[in-house]
C-alpha cells in the first residue's frame, strides 16, 4: 500500500487502540484481532480474510517506529485540511494548493520528511506492494525439528529451532505492488506450542527439569530421563543440590547450522510434604548425628557483624 492510502485509513481504530498506545499493547490487540479473523479458523466467514489483511497492514505500520512516525504526520496532516490537497486530481474541480510554507508550519523542516511527500504526492521513487503479517500455529517437534507450512498458497520454510514469537520475513510474499511495482514482503509470526516436559533453548538446546528424592540427591543415583528420540540414564552425583544444571550433550534438537543441541537438565530435590511415622524417626535420628549446618557461612558473618539497631 502506498504511503497516500494511509491518510483512507484510521490503522489505530483498526486495532482498537489509542493513538498513544505503547508498542506492547498494540502487539497485544493485534494478536488477539488475529487469532478470531484467521482465515484458517473462520472458513465460513467470506470476510474474514478481508479484515484479517486489514489488521495485518495495521499492525505493520503501527509495529514500526519509522512507518508509525510518517503514519502519524499524515494523519496530522489529514486534520489540518491538507486532504483538500490530497482530493486534488489533474482536471479536477475544488482543489485547494497548499504552499510548501504552509507545508512546512504543519511539519517543520520539509526536507526531514523528503520521502514521505514524495510518497504522499507522487513526485517520484518507487512504490511497492504493501507488506503482510500473519501468524504459523507450530507443535513443539515441528519448531525443534524445522517444516514446512502453506500461507495464503506459498510454501514457507520454517528454520530448526525457531522460538515462540519469532518473525520469519519471506521476500515478495506480501500485497501486490501498484501498477505492476514489486509485492511487499509476508512476515510469518511462530506460535509454538508448549511441551508437556521440555522447554526450548538457544542453539538447539533444550530445558527439562527432573524432581529426585532426597535420598537420590545426598546418595547419589541412576535417573532415567526422556529424550526427543527415547531415554537416556543420567547419572546424578551424591551431594547434588537442587538447581543443579546437568548437560547431556548432543540430546537436543537440530542446531540451524549442523549438529545437535544439548539437553539441560535441572535437578529439583523434592522435600516430601507428609512422612510417615517411621520415615520421621529416621529423620530425626540423621538430624541428631549429622551435625554439620548447611548455613554456617551465615552464622559466621552475623558473629562478626554489628548489632542492629532496634526498629523505630
Amino acid at each position: 500500500m502506498a504511503q497516500r492510502d494511509w491518510m483512507e485509513k484510521d490503522y489505530y481504530k483498526v486495532l482498537g487502540v489509542s493513538n498513544t498506545a505503547t508498542k506492547d499493547e498494540i502487539k497485544k490487540a493485534y494478536r488477539k484481532l488475529a487469532q478470531k479473523y484467521h482465515p484458517d479458523t473462520n472458513t465460513a466467514d467470506k470476510d474474514a480474510e478481508a479484515r484479517f489483511k486489514e489488521i495485518s497492514e495495521a499492525h505493520a505500520i503501527l509495529s514500526n517506529d519509522e512507518k508509525r512516525r510518517e503514519y502519524d504526520q499524515m494523519r496530522s496532516f489529514v486534520e489540518a485540511g491538507g486532504q483538500r490537497f490530497y482530493g486534488f486530481r489533474p482536471g479536477g474541480q475544488g482543489g485547494v494548493r497548499v504552499n510548501v510554507g504552509d507545508i512546512g508550519d504543519i511539519f517543520g523542516d520539509v526536507g526531514t520528511a523528503g520521502g514521505l511527500f514524495e510518497d504522499l504526492f507522487g513526485f517520484h521513487g518507487a512504490a511497492r506492494g504493501q507488506d503482510l503479517e500473519t501468524q504459523a500455529r507450530l507443535s513443539f517437534d515441528d519448531a525443534v525439528y524445522g517444516t514446512t507450512v502453506n500461507i495464503n498458497g506459498s510454501n514457507v520454510r520454517i528454520p530448526p529451532g525457531v522460538r515462540d514469537g519469532a518473525r520469519i520475513k519471506v521476500p515478495g510474499r506480501g500485497g501486490p505492488g501498484p501498477g505492476g511495482s514489486a509485492p511487499g514482503d509476508l512476515y510469518v509470526i511462530v506460535s509454538v506450542a508448549p511441551h508437556p516436559v521440555f522447554t526450548q533453548g538457544t542453539g538447539g538446546d533444550l530445558h527439562l527439569r527432573v524432581p529426585v528424592t532426597i535420598a537420590e540427591a545426598a546418595l547419589g543415583a541412576q535417573v532415567s530421563v526422556p529424550t526427543l528420540d527415547g531415554r537416556v540414564t543420567l547419572k546424578v552425583p551424591a551431594g547434588t543440590s537442587s538447581g543443579k544444571v546437568m548437560r547431556v550433550r548432543g540430546k537436543g534438537g537440530p542446531k540451524p547450522r549442523g549438529g545437535n543441541g544439548d539437553l539441560l537438565v535441572t535437578i529439583d530435590v523434592e522435600v516430601p510434604k507428609k512422612l510417615t511415622k517411621q520415615e520421621r524417626e529416621l529423620l530425626e535420628r540423621f538430624a541428631e548425628i549429622h551435625k554439620q549446618s548447611p548455613r554456617a557461612h551465615l552464622e559466621a558473618h552475623m558473629k562478626t557483624a554489628p548489632t542492629s539497631r532496634a526498629a523505630s
